[in-house]
């Protein structure tokens, strides 16, 4: 139980990290952008797409962390019983870690539709 705790904690510890550093990031862009669309978009518009951009990336970068680490260390308990089970558990790996790719693609459409 130790052991799976610590095998858990490592790939959710990095999503959340990974993820507030995009919310963040994200967060900042429109004090950078904020002049050049300024007229092109209703007011506060720009605000709430730049919002919507660091949620979906922070977010989905947190979902998959939490995918990663339940599938991982099943995957591991897996590999350790039956070894030719590698191939099938690292599909289920990068479907979990799509979740996040899917969230960058989505924070990218949102910040090319208000830039």
């Amino acid at each position: 139980m130790f052991i799976r705790t610590q095998v858990t904690f490592i790939p959710l510890a990095a999503a959340t990290v990974i993820g507030l550093a995009a919310t963040l990031l994200l967060w900042w862009q429109p004090a950078v952008a904020a002049e050049q669309a300024a007229a092109a978009l209703p007011d506060g518009a720009m605000a709430w797409g730049f919002v919507a951009a660091a949620l979906a990336t922070g977010l989905s970068s947190l979902g998959a962390g939490i995918a990663v680490a339940s599938v991982g260390s099943a995957a591991i308990g897996a590999l350790a019983e039956k070894p030719e089970l590698l191939g099938r558990t690292l599909i289920m790996i990068g479907l979990a870690e799509g979740i996040a790719i899917y969230g960058l693609i989505v924070s990218i459409l949102i910040l090319n539709r208000i830039l």
